[in-house]
């Protein structure tokens, strides 16, 4: 019974996560209609993409075992996650695209790093210790994104900027990760996921209490992204209050 219910909440955290790392789509299709990037930051996709390669790495049965649908999502959010930083990429201003592409250098020599280390110089349960802190490290950053648009929300008195399907959706995702975690007495999977589940349900909660001040913010600056507070939240210097 208890491996079918591992199995079902890791299924379950696919189809969540699959959702999670979809939502950037509506601002990609802006991107590419503009063809510009305009001031939306690439640099969360690329983080997001290490995120997946070495959640990836650690759910692989040789780094842990009885982790393949770990492996499943993260492998496909990388995919996702490649897709958006090429596109960031082609329509990127040559300044903001040297920077993506040392970022992006810079993140594949760590998990290349992670990856050749772990596959050469450790073995067994130190192999496994060493992949499951390095991703859980970036599965927590991930999940610490949304944190600006969460103090926009309580700053403002408004949920017009915080979306409640993705607030569920991370809710649901980090939730699902972390029983599957609890299930599996994986710490590396419960802990990080513990930590989502926890920000899912904060903002669930500011939706819960501001829901009734939709539409009383003001409109956000060209540089915040709305998605998983992806953006660059920058003060109104107009503002004489």
């Amino acid at each position: 019974m208890a491996i079918s219910a591992h199995v079902v909440f890791g299924v379950f955290g696919n189809a969540n996560g699959l959702l999670l790392f979809l939502a950037p789509t509506i601002t990609f299709k802006r991107i590419i209609a503009n063809k510009s990037t305009e001031q939306f930051s690439g640099v969360p996709y690329v983080m997001t993409l290490l995120n997946c390669l070495l959640s990836a790495w650690y759910g692989l049965p040789f780094v842990s075992p009885h982790n393949i649908l770990v492996t499943t999502i993260n492998g496909a959010g990388a995919v996702i996650e490649s897709i958006y930083v090429l596109i960031f990429l082609i329509f990127a201003p040559k300044k903001e695209k040297g920077k993506i592409l040392a970022l992006l250098t810079f993140m594949l020599a760590v998990f290349s790093a992670v990856a050749l280390i772990s596959l050469f110089a450790l073995h067994g349960k130190h192999r496994t210790i060493f992949c499951g802190l390095a991703a859980s490290v970036f599965s927590i950053i991930m999940y610490a994104s949304p944190l600006s648009i969460m103090r926009m929300v309580i700053k403002t008195k408004s949920v017009e900027y915080m979306p409640f399907f993705l607030s569920l959706c991370v809710f649901f995702c980090g939730t699902s990760w972390f029983i599957y975690g609890l299930l599996g007495k994986d710490p590396f999977l419960f802990v990080p996921n513990g930590f989502g589940s926890a920000l899912g349900t904060a903002q669930l909660i500011l939706y819960a209490i501001y829901r009734g001040n939709k539409g009383e913010a003001k409109k956000p600056e060209a540089e915040e992204s709305l998605e998983m507070g992806l953006g660059k939240p920058q003060p109104d210097k107009q503002s004489n209050k």
